[in-house]
């Protein structure tokens, strides 16, 4: 085993995935038919919202600066608010997305927004980046794979064959232009890699668009033929300079922003090594302790504000990505290596 291996303590909130996304049940055009009259849909508007019943409250739990209450309200706070298939229409929309089922529950996505129902309160629309954590794991995978699969059609509507207009086919999972050219939905895949010392010391950094003391893991898209690993070790030394070692494998999720796939890594490289942040893509960067980022983690998402005895701390004040990313996940692991 490589030094300083560690592993996930805690799935990555939107992989919570709970449906059955059984392929048949897109090409059963009978399924299809009769699964409208029985199903739930989820309505998401163009910025990528939808309904949520809270269990928790909101405004308090959005501002909440202890981690054990976040903790408390994390993965229970809220559920999607779906509607019965036939309040919307009488058959399923030409737009629609069969999503899957969940105890014997067809579930499926439509575009829409709080007119739709006039009882519904603006308000109450919340996005991944706000809710996603607090959901439950069914409302977690129907929003994740919602977004992620109508984003796809909102930009897929002309064929990128021929140039011809394109339309929904599979119930929603895949579009056919109309030269008989199919495409599918699309992922970009993107690396997320947890640098460290392989003891006590944790790289992180910062955007030059994010607010000062916010930091996190460093993260890249993948280029055309090349491996996650090879993206990772490039990645890495293009944003900070530095050659990364023990490159290994922690968990993945879905990041619809908009149609993402985080696949997280851990790797190790030399903090006396001189870091040389990428101009225009890294703002600054620094090596914490596992103490200090225990600190921070205490202090809840993003950090606590600077009080009056800001003055007197030792560690640096670094904000740290919300839960809904799978960098918290990975930030949480390792900070838990050796309690």
């Amino acid at each position: 085993m490589s030094r300083g291996y560690f592993e996930l303590t805690d799935q990555p909130v939107l992989s919570r995935n709970i449906l059955d996304r059984d392929e048949r049940l897109r090409l059963d055009p009978v399924y299809v038919r009769d699964s409208w009259p029985k199903a739930r849909v989820v309505v998401v508007d163009e910025s990528g919202r939808t309904p949520v019943d809270w269990q928790v409250d909101p405004d308090r739990e959005f501002r909440e600066t202890d981690a054990a209450a976040w903790d408390a309200a994390a993965g229970r706070g809220g559920q999607v608010r779906t509607r019965a298939g036939t309040d919307l229409a009488p058959e399923p929309p030409a737009e629609a997305v069969l999503l899957g089922e969940s105890e014997g529950v067809p579930y499926w996505a439509v575009r829409g927004g709080p007119a739709w129902t006039a009882a519904d309160d603006p308000g109450e629309w919340a996005d991944l980046r706000a809710a996603g954590a607090f959901l439950d794991p069914l409302g977690s995978g129907l929003l994740t794979c919602a977004v992620s699969t109508l984003n796809w059609h909102d930009r897929a509507r002309f064929c990128a064959v021929d140039g011809t207009r394109t339309r929904p086919h599979n119930a929603g999972w895949a579009r056919i232009c109309e030269n008989g050219h199919e495409e599918y939905p699309r992922t970009d895949p993107a690396v997320i890699c947890l640098v460290h010392d392989g003891a006590d010391r944790v790289l992180l950094a910062r955007q030059p668009v994010w607010p000062v003391g916010r930091y996190s893991v460093l993260a890249g898209f993948v280029e055309s033929g090349e491996s996650l690993e090879a993206c990772v070790h490039r990645e890495i030394a293009e944003e900070v300079g530095l050659d990364v070692t023990d490159v290994r494998y922690l968990g993945s999720q879905a990041w619809p922003f908009p149609r993402s796939l985080m696949v997280g890594f851990h790797a190790i490289a030399d903090p006396d090594a001189l870091l040389v942040p990428q101009e225009g893509e890294i703002a600054d960067a620094l090596w914490i302790t596992r103490d200090q980022l225990r600190a921070a983690l205490a202090r809840g998402d993003w950090g606590a504000p600077e009080g009056r005895d800001a003055h007197e701390r030792t560690d640096p004040v670094v904000r740290l990505p919300g839960r809904v990313s799978i960098a918290r996940t990975m930030l949480d692991a390792w900070a838990a290596v050796g309690l």
